[in-house]
């Protein structure tokens, strides 16, 4: 309904309230990839990207073997979604996941990123099994799309003769428009980090550590029922300008500038979520510098609607030269926007340095980040927002619900 808020409803499925429905979640997003599928010259998309794996199997393995090229799918036309995953998993996926069929959940192993070398004949061995798959389906002679993949599995693939294409640009396109489903895992883990900033705001003082309110942003978030903590960024005093994307040991220090970015996951949707503190004061300079980012945010925001380019929403931010960096290249990600959703940048990404040249026109259903930064003129300070929105026919709504219109400051003195 217009005007009410997004839901946010809670962890459980009840019986009293229409909450996430995962199978249908799951029927739409494998119908978003096999259309993408099928709207391409390939006979197959061979997916290694974990969240193009969790799109079209309904599947996670995250943490420390999320980034090992170990996990792959294939998804045929007309056929099955196969799995090759580490080890046990396969079976677990046969007992619990029943929209797979069991026959197509198999142990997979390629190497862990070269640990175990090629010569083992292990990628040999599984480019084998794939290309027999796709001789049994027909589909030999069509070109197989890659999203990611390591250097000697395609050395491999080209030596058994297959043709490789690249399939990532059409996955993303894929996952770029979200379902209702998708909007209310992403409003539901924008509400977990709402809560965090609470904790935040009254923990910040003198005193504490960046790395403090790091290991308190994780545990609250796993409490809430984050599945996954990507990263928390914590920056403070000196270490603001220039941005650092990381987190140290600092002692927060009276009347410092501090901003956060809390990365994490709840079934799989993802938050970058920053906001600025002051931690007992803040001064002229580092006022000034909040109000520009937060004029230079809502600029962005109010361009948000169906049909408008990501050009002219980039337009509004200030040049790279104007906030004090050389060129676009050097100032990229501090006037930005990405897309959220099983990935942390998806589609739309927005910036001088692309958006110029190639916009994207935005379409209801896209969710994504808007970021804002703008140095302090005492030259060690800075402001940096972000706000997620979703597109919808009647224009842009906010997930990110902490205040951030004026600068907080915590703790006052």
């Amino acid at each position: 309904m217009t005007g009410r808020p997004l839901p946010a409803p809670g962890h459980m499925g009840v019986d009293f309230e229409e909450r996430v429905d995962f199978a249908r979640l799951r029927d739409y997003r494998l119908s978003r990839a096999r259309a993408s599928l099928e709207s391409s010259r390939c006979g197959a998309f061979l997916l290694f990207d974990f969240y193009n794996i969790r799109y079209v199997t309904q599947t996670w393995i995250g943490g420390a073997l999320g980034d090992k090229m170990t996990r792959y799918a294939l998804l045929t036309r007309g056929g099955p979604v196969r799995l090759w995953d580490f080890g046990s998993a396969a079976r677990h996926h046969r007992l619990y996941s029943p929209w797979l069929n069991p026959d197509d959940c198999h142990a997979g192993m390629l190497g862990l990123r070269g640990a175990i070398a090629p010569t083992a004949g292990l990628m040999a061995d599984a480019v084998r099994q794939i290309k027999g798959l796709l001789e049994d389906a027909g589909l030999a002679g069509e070109p197989v799309g890659v999203d990611i993949v390591e250097p000697p599995f395609l050395f491999e693939m080209q030596r058994q003769g297959l043709t490789m294409i690249d399939c990532q640009q059409l996955m993303l396109d894929a996952r770029v428009i979200k379902s209702p489903d998708e909007i209310m895992l992403l409003t539901q883990a924008a509400a977990m980090v709402d809560g965090v900033y609470q904790d935040i705001v009254e923990a910040l003082k003198p005193g504490v550590r960046e790395n403090e309110i790091v290991a308190l942003a994780n545990k609250r978030l796993y409490e809430m029922g984050s599945d996954q903590v990507e990263a928390v960024n914590a920056v403070s005093g000196e270490r603001c300008n220039p941005h650092p994307h990381n987190f140290s040991d600092r002692l927060i220090r009276p009347g410092d500038q501090a901003f956060f970015d809390i990365i994490h996951s709840f079934n799989g949707y993802r938050t970058c979520y920053y906001r600025t503190f002051g931690v007992g004061s803040a001064t002229a300079a580092q006022r000034e510098a909040y109000a520009k980012a937060r004029e230079w945010m809502d600029a962005s925001i109010a361009m948000i609607k169906p049909g408008v380019g990501t050009d002219q929403v980039a337009a509004v931010w200030p040049r790279a030269t104007e906030f004090g960096f050389s060129d676009e290249m050097a100032a990229f990600g501090l006037q930005f926007g990405h897309g959220l959703g099983l990935g942390l940048h998806e589609r739309p990404i927005i910036s001088r340095l692309n958006s110029m040249r190639e916009p994207i026109e935005l379409r209801a259903g896209m969710v994504f980040a808007l970021e804002t930064y703008c140095p302090a003129s005492d030259g060690f300070s800075a402001a940096r927002i972000e706000e997620e929105v979703v597109v919808t026919e009647d224009g842009c709504r906010v997930l990110t619900l902490f205040p951030a219109q004026d600068l907080v400051i915590t703790n006052p003195y």
